[in-house]
């Protein structure tokens, strides 16, 4: 059942705040095509608001409130926002569902992954207090050494649409755990979730400022953030161009930036797989969150001799797939999030049909779904690697198929992309694995399965999928200023130049 959609404000020093400009964007519910509400629409006027606030959190009561305190008092918010969210999981989901066209079965485990993320940070928050002091092993004598871990300050964050909430999650915990104050602007296709994070932040007593919420259009918001003086780094998930022009931005400034950018990762199948097996891991790392994820292994790369049968399993299970309004029982592929979205999904597939390949399966709207934004699974065959489909992130349901006869042919398929985020390879022979694993030029491997994360494991690729890693201990060092102390502990003068009292 559908629910309402709360109706907010800008979240900004602890406060809802209507945007200077009073304007908003509708939210498009992309099952149904219909307006279920709006967001508020954040300008520079806003954001400089908001990282003012930001200074003033940081600084509050000499840093004790946050920045300084430890990380034990910053870890029992991140266990309290964790709490929250786990008792408003039902209705979140549903949130989410409704404003992107996530199934509610996804929406639901992601929720379930955002309580956790907020949990695993706080247990990194209270280890971060025993990092403090670390010793520095020094030659001499003379001197000892230690490290720091402080905040790198004030972040902006700036998240996509795929995984609202999530994606947000990935950024504002290690950012709140290592002490920094933040300012999140969520993408405007999917802010809902986002909004409702401000709400719990202010059921639990989060310090006004710590955390603000600014949502609006990426030029009139997300840029102005991005180049702001007073922000102190950037984290942004989405688009290799808008990471390029984030990136500029931030260089003028000499401001550091971490960048989870796209992708166009291959999924290398050997003749040695379970047909069914491997069948639905491949459909599930294409298509899951239906088909948009920056990860997807969008290229399947398979062995020659089971290539005609395996891909007619792939048809038979996507045949099996049901494609509905995301709130209804089963649902396993929803709409794509916006008629933008559609129409470039469509225009890959028609492109690729112009190029010459075969739409194997897929490739149009459902016959009984005249609304909404939705694509039918898609296969296409008959791919070369100078076509588009290829080489260009579609972010959305189509896979792409090329044969290989070699183990040798198929490494140089799989890293034949200018990305570099994930790689996954099925095969029984583990050590056949083991050689493609380390072959694979990208940052995330998966071997006999595709898709899976774990806050513990850090996230994050190389070429033009970005760089810097998000989650497990390496995603909290992303916030966090290493200062190094050295100190002359010896009784005795240094002894470098002459004294004038012996002279």
């Amino acid at each position: 059942m559908a629910i309402p959609v709360p109706s907010r404000l800008l979240f900004i020093d602890g406060q809802w705040r209507e945007p200077v400009k009073k304007n908003r964007i509708p939210i498009i519910n992309p099952s149904t095509e219909a307006i279920i509400g709006d967001i508020p629409a954040a300008t520079a006027e806003d954001i400089d608001i908001a990282v003012e606030a930001a200074r003033r959190a940081l600084i509050r009561n000499g840093g004790k409130d946050w920045a300084a305190a430890s990380g034990a008092h910053r870890a029992k918010f991140l266990r309290a926002i964790a709490a929250k969210i786990t008792e408003r999981k039902s209705e979140l989901a549903k949130l989410e569902a409704l404003d992107c066209g996530k199934p509610l079965e996804e929406a639901a485990w992601d929720i379930d992954d955002v309580a956790g993320c907020f949990e695993y940070h706080a247990d990194l928050a209270e280890t971060l207090d025993s990092r403090q002091k670390a010793p520095i092993s020094l030659p001499a004598e003379t001197f000892k050494g230690y490290l720091l871990m402080d905040p790198i300050g004030v972040v902006g964050l700036i998240t996509p649409w795929n995984y609202p909430l999530l994606m947000a999650t990935w950024k504002v915990a290690p950012a709140l755990a290592a002490g920094c104050a933040a300012i999140l602007k969520p993408s405007e296709l999917a802010s809902v979730s986002c909004l409702e994070l401000a709400d719990i932040c202010i059921e639990v007593g989060l310090p006004p400022g710590i955390l603000n919420i600014v949502t609006g259009l990426g030029p009139e918001a997300g840029a102005p953030l991005a180049s702001h003086p007073h922000v102190d780094k950037i984290a942004f998930t989405g688009s290799s161009a808008t990471g390029s022009k984030i990136m500029s931005a931030a260089a003028q400034l000499v401001k550091p930036v971490s960048l989870e950018l796209g992708g166009k990762s291959p999924i290398v199948v050997f003749e040695d797989v379970d047909l069914d097996k491997a069948a639905e891991w491949t459909l599930f790392g294409c298509f899951w969150t239906n088909g948009q994820i920056c990860s997807a292994t969008s290229r399947l790369i398979i062995h020659e001799n089971i290539a005609r049968e395996f891909l007619d399993k792939l048809v038979a299970w996507c045949r099996n797939i049901k494609i509905s309004d995301p709130l209804e029982d089963g649902c396993r592929l929803g709409p794509v999030v916006s008629s933008g979205q559609y129409e470039k999904v469509m225009s890959f597939i028609s492109t690729a049909k112009s190029e010459g390949a075969t739409i194997l399966c897929g490739g149009k709207r459902p016959e009984n779904l005249e609304k909404g934004f939705f694509v039918k699974p898609t296969i296409i065959t008959d791919v070369k690697t100078s076509m588009q489909i290829w080489r260009e992130e579609v972010f959305g349901p189509v896979l792409c198929v090329k044969t290989f006869a070699t183990e040798e042919e198929a490494i140089e398929l799989a890293n034949d992309t200018h990305y570099g985020l994930a790689a996954a390879v099925l095969s029984e022979d583990l050590e056949r694995c083991e050689r493609l694993t380390k072959a694979f030029q990208c940052g995330i491997v998966w071997v006999n399965c595709s898709q899976p994360c774990f806050c513990q494991a850090p996230w994050g690729g190389k070429k033009r999928s970005g760089f810097g890693r998000e989650l497990g201990e390496r995603g909290l060092d992303n916030y966090l200023n290493v200062k190094q102390v050295t100190q002359y502990v010896s009784s005795d003068p240094w002894g470098w130049y002459k004294s004038p009292s012996k002279l």
